[in-house]
């Protein structure tokens, strides 16, 4: 069973309590528990009750700051890091700052990629963004384009984090 976290509000918990006593005249089994909760609060089911609230990674803030060491103070990503966990996480940051909805040659997707990286690798870096399938080509690698798909939770972190720190590197310094 997963561990994600389900956001459940309930609005008046003495009848919630009321109706899941009444349910529970023998011990359940686990799902049996888990639907009369999801009842108890409103929902036809735990399914319908996890449908409307749909579960939240939890973010692992090791794994953020580890691949934020990656990038400089500007938001460039500057080596490329081994473990593949941490590297995915980079490579995220890169599909992110490609314009959506577009489609490119191979040296403007190279050029839109050495924007944001220091240390020039651009063709390791789209094959990565291929294989992860975060970017499409052409058979004969003339056509490039950013597929469309809603980013990991972890990416969206490591976005924002780098965002953070570049707006902290512009504020001017008070005297």
């Amino acid at each position: 069973m997963s561990k994600d976290v389900i956001r459940l509000t309930i609005p008046d918990v003495s009848d919630f309590a009321k109706q899941l006593r009444n349910a529970l005249t023998e011990a359940p089994g686990h799902v049996e528990m888990l639907n009369h909760v999801a009842r108890a609060a409103g929902y036809r089911n735990f399914q319908h009750l996890r449908s409307q609230n749909p579960p939240t990674p939890e973010i692992d803030h090791k794994r953020i700051a580890r691949a934020a060491r990656y990038f400089d103070s500007r938001g460039r990503w500057e080596s490329w890091p081994t473990r593949r966990g941490v590297r995915e996480l980079c490579l995220w940051v890169i599909w992110a700052r490609l314009p959506a909805r577009e489609r490119w040659s191979e040296r403007q997707i190279s050029a839109l990629i050495d924007e944001n990286c220091s240390f020039h690798d651009a063709a390791q870096i789209r094959r990565s963004l291929i294989e992860m399938q975060l970017l499409t080509r052409n058979r004969d690698g003339s056509d490039y384009a950013r597929v469309e798909t809603p980013m990991d939770a972890h990416g969206a972190a490591l976005l924002s984090v780098l965002a953070e720190r570049q707006k902290a590197q512009e504020k001017p310094q008070i005297a």
